[in-house]
């Protein structure tokens, strides 16, 4: 037996349709915007992103962002945001060391505004990494899932600590 014609145009047709409908189904994916920091193109910051967990907590999965040097986990609308390549601040009174259970130690200058946003802002490491807590989340989470990222923001050393 022969085998069968090849239909050329249709085989093209059928690849264009399936590579289109992969295509719009890889746009359902929930997308975190988040704006990009300054300094977000500095490699250090390549290596946390490389690092960052794929789960926050128990129940807050990764989700992709929109922005270079950024990460997310949770649903649009309440999640945990994180920028690499925010600018370094200063000494402060909010600086709080967190250990992360492994012995690994982050300083933090923690603050939360009055809507009940949380920040946190990596301290004595450069570039520093920004990570943002909404009032959606913390609702039904503690932010003790911070100490998560240890192993992603270690990957920026350390030259100062809090005091």
């Amino acid at each position: 037996m022969l085998p069968a014609r090849i239909n050329a145009p249709r085989v093209v047709a059928a690849v264009t349709t399936a590579a289109l409908t992969i295509g719009a189904l890889g746009g359902c994916a929930r997308t975190i915007g988040v704006e990009v920091a300054p300094d977000a193109a500095d490699p250090k910051c390549a290596e946390v992103l490389l690092a960052v967990p794929d789960e926050l907590g128990p129940d807050l999965p990764k989700v992709r962002t929109n922005a270079q040097a950024t990460a997310a986990w949770g649903e649009p609308g309440g999640a945990v945001t994180m920028r690499c390549g925010v600018e370094q601040l200063g000494p402060s009174g909010d600086c709080q060391h967190v250990d992360s259970g492994d012995g690994t130690t982050v300083d933090w200058i923690v603050t939360t505004d009055d809507e009940g946003t949380w920040s946190f802002v990596t301290y004595g490491r450069d570039p520093a990494v920004e990570v943002v807590v909404p009032p959606t989340v913390t609702e039904d989470h503690s932010t003790s899932f911070i100490a998560d990222l240890a192993g992603a923001v270690t990957q920026i050393p350390a030259t100062k600590e809090c005091q």
